[in-house]
């Protein structure tokens, strides 16, 4: 935010610095309840010097979302070593993280704003999308991907989205909770996914081979097996 010192930019950081100013602002409150006023005390200019860098709050939250997204689909890079559930795992605390610091603007991002329906903007949410997707499927380390891996995948980045924007509501659910029951999640999908598909069972076999008994796959699975019921033992008949 301002400091209180006015100093001359230079175009592109001035630029800059307004969209560092409107992702601050927007990341907090819904942007239609941000007014350009506030964004330019924010920033230390008057308002028409706004209107000189962009040519309206559309123009500025646009861009505020491009570097949002280029941020966002970021928190999906993760160095492809150790087993997979802990890779999600990390990546799922970096994207909570991310959703935690800018909830509003994330909100208004995936539900809509001022620049719901625009082609930029939804370019960009798919952008995120498909870079989330592409992370993922290079985690797995198949080739080419059979198309019910692709579906599971990109089922999985669209529940993890979803049920962020749930949890923004009221936030009833321990953050960590959830993290760790999306990547359950995805093991699940991929689990159901391989029971009808033989390339998908392979895929799911080379994972399970390398993740660790005390993983969260190995977690999911010590809770899958204490809901079964407990089998009946045959009552003995008297001689």
């Amino acid at each position: 935010m301002t400091t209180g010192v006015r100093r001359r930019m230079g175009v592109e950081e001035r630029r800059q610095q307004l969209i560092g100013v409107a992702l601050e602002l927007f990341g907090h409150r819904a942007p239609e309840d941000v007014s350009i006023d506030e964004i330019a005390a924010a920033a230390g200019i008057s308002r028409p010097l706004v209107y000189h860098y962009f040519p309206g709050k559309q123009h500025l939250y646009e861009a505020a979302l491009r570097r949002a997204a280029d941020e966002l689909a970021a928190r999906f890079v993760e160095p492809r070593e150790g087993p997979l559930g802990a890779r999600l795992l990390r990546v799922m605390k970096r994207y909570f993280d991310f959703v935690d610091e800018h909830g509003a603007g994330f909100s208004a991002l995936m539900r809509g704003g001022p620049a719901v329906g625009s082609t930029a903007t939804n370019a960009m949410i798919e952008e995120v999308r498909n870079a989330a997707c592409t992370q993922i499927l290079a985690h797995l380390n198949v080739q080419e991907p059979p198309e019910r891996l692709r579906l599971v995948v990109r089922s999985w980045v669209s529940l993890a989205e979803s049920t962020a924007l749930i949890w923004l509501d009221g936030r009833g659910i321990p953050r960590a909770e959830l993290e760790a029951q999306l990547v359950n999640d995805f093991a699940a999908l991929a689990a159901v996914s391989a029971a009808y598909d033989d390339e998908m069972a392979d895929v799911v076999r080379r994972v399970l081979c390398e993740e660790p008994p005390d993983g969260p796959f190995g977690d999911l699975a010590r809770r899958l097996l204490a809901l079964a019921p407990t089998p009946a033992v045959p009552a003995q008949r008297g001689g």
